[in-house]
């Protein structure tokens, strides 16, 4: 019989390392899992790997869980359903964008969903520092010289705008769901939601390499991370957790430069370093707020 990965288990109160550790070590997981997914875009599309990352860590999430679905409210399900509508359109809008552009410029054009969520939490006008700062990260972006793919900023900050919703929704599945149970049944309404898409682009995938690339990816960008995030959180503040998470551009920039070999000028690296120090600025003089963990990155 396979244990139920409740809130209360044995296994989530076990401390094997300290709360900081397993969310950096989640951090680097989320971020090299994405690079490996983009390496077989030469041999699937996005839609198609994204899709098996969904399907693979739902079906794990569902098999840990076994979530009960008997007793809950109507309105539970409908925020459940909007969740799992969230995390996969977010899922989705990056990997196109990691198809079009770095990663590590994907993820910081990304970050400014959660980052504008963390700026709407205060109301403290020397906030206006961090929103300054991180637009002067994009603009050098922007300014960088060479072609940059339109279409793929457009994904980046459609998955940004996905990320800040998710962090709502998230929240407010995790004080309607036991333990990571709206989390498995998010991930299959993801999953579920995508799969008519995919089936339109099913080249590549009879390959086994690719589903089992496609399964080492579902571990380490949902299924590892969730979990530690999981069990950090009962031992971390929210807002370290927060400030923690502002190293994702740059986590995204190395792991593509070792995995990918995806190499950044230094006026990318400036401009990731400024949303970088925004996003920890803006959270560490921001108002503290719950959070549930959301997908380190939807890389």
């Amino acid at each position: 019989m396979v244990p139920r990965f409740a809130s209360g288990s044995s296994i989530l109160r076990t401390k094997v390392a300290h709360p900081v550790v397993l969310v950096l070590i989640g951090i680097a997981s989320v971020q090299v899992g994405a690079t490996f997914a983009k390496s077989l875009f030469d041999e699937v599309t996005p839609t198609a790997m994204v899709w098996l990352r969904l399907s693979l860590s739902a079906l794990i999430l569902l098999a840990i869980t076994r979530p009960r679905v008997r007793g809950f409210a109507r309105r539970d399900w409908l925020v459940v359903l909007a969740f799992g509508a969230s995390l996969g359109l977010m899922n989705w809008t990056i990997y196109q964008a990691f198809a079009r552009l770095p990663i590590g410029i994907a993820v910081t054009i990304e970050f400014i969903g959660p980052l504008t969520i963390a700026l709407l939490s205060s109301r403290r006008a020397r906030d206006l520092v961090w929103v300054a700062l991180a637009a002067a990260g994009v603009v050098l972006l922007g300014l960088e010289p060479g072609p940059i793919s339109i279409p793929g900023v457009l994904f980046a900050l459609a998955a940004g705008a996905c990320w800040a919703s998710y962090i709502v929704l998230s929240k407010a599945t995790g004080a309607r769901w036991e333990g990571i149970d709206g989390l498995a049944l998010a991930s299959t309404v993801a999953a579920v939601a995508l799969t008519p898409a995919a089936m339109t682009h099913t080249d590549g995938l009879g390959a086994p390499h690719v589903w089992l690339v496609g399964l080492m990816v579902g571990l380490m960008s949902s299924v590892v991370p969730y979990s530690l995030d999981l069990i950090a959180l009962r031992s971390i503040k929210p807002a370290l957790y927060a400030i923690l998470m502002s190293l994702e551009p740059a986590a995204g920039a190395l792991a593509a430069i070792v995995v990918l070999h995806e190499g950044l000028s230094g006026q990318q690296w400036l401009a990731i370093a400024c949303v970088v120090v925004a996003s920890a600025g803006a959270t560490t003089t921001g108002k503290p707020a719950h959070h549930v963990p959301a997908e380190s990155t939807p890389a």
